[in-house]
């Protein structure tokens, strides 16, 4: 019955469904987990790296990226969809801060975003997005905001929320252990507990994961910081959840002489 509905995104089938939207938001159930949780002092944003190969170079990242001074995602999906998002939602952050003076109000800049997701739903010709956001902001009018959006362009504030894959049960965990008063040290606790259930390992290290964090720093200034990999290591290692190095094999050989 589906196959009737679902090559047009335009189309609704008979139960009031359009697929193409629910076999987006498939492929970004099968993405790399990511999560963010706000504190009391901050927001910090944490994702599962899929790409981990020794071979590929490290010049950019995978899952968090900063959209604004006081403003970042993370991003679960297409990775190509979410470059062509990101720099729609720069340039739109930045006309903002040329025009008003300030910079653009959270929750504007979802809706802003969310309202072009939403177009690629109704007009033929085109296809959903398929990646889902995870943005982590602060302004002066409600200070620490973190929202999430679909490829619907729906989208919905929260204090802790889990996208891709293994969603169900971070959200699970989230319920039962998020406090309201977490400091940002609990909440990046809090993260690495969940990131080690739901990516299936009895230890984690830097190379699959990436951790940002949205904060005042002493001198009061709103900034958002990519944790090095070192930082992340230490972070794991006092967690008691870091991955041993390898260690290394050496393999003596004995050559036999025949008469």
């Amino acid at each position: 019955m589906a196959r009737r509905y679902d090559s047009r995104t335009t189309i609704f089938s008979p139960e009031g469904r359009l697929y193409q939207v629910e076999y987006a938001l498939e492929a970004i159930s099968h993405a790399g987990t990511c999560l963010g949780i706000v504190a009391t002092d901050g927001i910090i944003l944490a994702g599962e790296k899929k790409t981990t190969s020794k071979l590929l170079e490290q010049i950019s990242h995978e899952k968090l990226y900063l959209l604004n001074d006081n403003m970042a995602c993370a991003v679960a999906g297409l990775t190509s969809d979410a470059n062509t998002l990101i720099s729609y939602l720069r340039l739109q952050a930045q006309q903002f801060l040329f025009t008003y003076g300030e910079d653009m109000p959270c929750e504007q800049i979802v809706e802003r975003l969310c309202n072009l997701k939403q177009s690629y739903t109704q007009f033929g010709g085109l296809r959903p997005f398929g990646v889902a956001f995870l943005y982590a902001g602060w302004d002066k009018n409600f200070g620490y905001q973190l929202y999430h959006s679909d490829p619907s362009g729906n989208y919905a504030g929260w204090k802790a929320h889990c996208i891709g894959s293994n969603s169900g049960n971070a959200q699970s965990i989230l319920k039962s252990d998020y406090r309201e008063d977490m400091t940002l040290k609990e909440a990046k606790s809090l993260a690495v507990k969940i990131l080690l259930k739901t990516m299936d390992a009895t230890t984690l290290s830097s190379d699959k994961l990436e951790f940002g964090t949205l904060s005042f720093d002493a001198q009061g200034v709103l900034k958002f910081k990519l944790l090095s990999n070192q930082e992340i290591d230490a972070m794991l290692k006092e967690e008691n959840v870091l991955t041993p190095p390898a260690a290394t094999t050496t393999t003596t050989t004995t050559t036999t002489t025949t008469a």
